[in-house]
């Protein structure tokens, strides 16, 4: 789960220092983004269930519902002991998708790998 969360966490950070830029240097707003960075955060999700899949080669979904988990509170520990705040409504329901998202990445994990290794 360790390397799934460390893929995840080198996209998003990777996709933010790149949009930074984008915001940075042109006439764009944050608003124009919201939902590229949406789709890149499920994105990144999925990449991270599934390379936590692929590393335990069984039990994906435990993997990758623990994947999810690892990420949604380290953003919660970083939003409630950095900025003083709790998740609101809309954040549970973007986390129970992220958390959904990583279980689909660490399922299609462990089936990918071990279909590989079978031919």
């Amino acid at each position: 789960m360790v390397y799934g969360l460390i893929t995840i966490l080198v996209i998003i950070l990777s996709v933010s220092f790149i949009i930074s830029l984008l915001l940075r240097f042109t006439s764009l707003t944050e608003s124009s983004f919201s939902w590229i960075i949406m789709i890149l955060t499920f994105v990144a999700l999925l990449v991270g269930g599934f390379v936590s899949g692929g590393k335990s080669k069984q039990k994906g979904w435990m993997v990758g519902l623990g994947t999810g988990l690892l990420y949604s509170l380290l953003v919660f520990l970083v939003q409630f002991l950095g900025y003083n705040n709790t998740f609101s409504t809309e954040q549970y329901l973007f986390h129970g998708g992220y958390i959904l998202t990583a279980i689909i990445g660490g399922v299609l994990g462990v089936n990918v790998v071990r279909n590989s290794r079978m031919v």
